[in-house]
């Protein structure tokens, strides 16, 4: 029997397990390229010249991200055979706007990625609940178990958290330097996802359906 291209339903006891800290570094890994590269755009380009037909340090960074992503993508599947639908979405977008960044040479494209893929997750999310889906449990099921009412409460707080990240991503790149929205991006929207994800705890506390998790 054929293995599916993406990955199974969370309630599938046929789908694989995944390290946690491993596909954290698979969805993490190309923003911190994007950070590094667009912190060290110039230092980049005087070693290896080829990037500097990216432009410059944004753009740099956007071909570099790009290439990131592809690789965490391909890692994937070489790692567990399947393609994980969420970083999947956030990778289709990334090449779309990040193509149009550098074939246009206009970095208000890559700019609007966080806003449409926030906005995409969230309403995913919400509307998914409609159907009586709880599509949280792709991200989170290699780390903590839930019962279909705690997935249902965390789905919709993440999905309205998502929509939050949207209008923040918003905010800031139309009315900050480029420098300042890139570092927030990775400084400023990485702890307030963290806080938020404690935050969660006690919820995925009473709702949990490891034992350990309750104690």
């Amino acid at each position: 029997m054929n293995e599916p291209v993406f990955e199974r339903d969370p309630a599938d006891p046929r789908k694989k397990e995944v390290n946690p800290l491993l596909k954290l570094v698979l969805e993490l890994g190309p923003l911190m390229v994007f950070f590094f590269a667009n912190a060290r755009g110039e230092w980049l380009v005087e070693r290896f010249p080829v990037l500097g037909d990216f432009g410059g340090p944004i753009f740099v960074a956007t071909g570099l991200f790009m290439i990131a992503t592809a690789i965490a993508l391909i890692a994937s599947w070489l790692l567990m055979r399947t393609l994980p639908i969420m970083p999947l979405v956030s990778g289709v977008v990334v090449f779309i706007f990040g193509g149009l960044t550098l074939w246009l040479q206009d970095d208000v494209f890559i700019k609007m990625k966080p806003t449409i893929i926030n906005t995409l997750f969230g309403v995913t999310l919400l509307g998914g609940l409609l159907f009586g889906k709880s599509l949280l449990g792709y991200v989170f099921d290699s780390a903590f178990k839930l019962d279909a009412e705690g997935w249902r409460k965390l789905t919709l707080r993440w999905g309205l958290f998502f929509l939050f990240l949207a209008v923040v991503n918003e905010v800031v790149w139309r009315n900050f330097s480029t420098d300042t929205w890139v570092a927030f991006k990775v400084w400023g929207i990485m702890p307030i996802t963290l806080i938020f994800t404690f935050s969660q705890m006690p919820l995925i506390m009473r709702h949990s359906l490891d034992e350990r998790i309750r104690k």
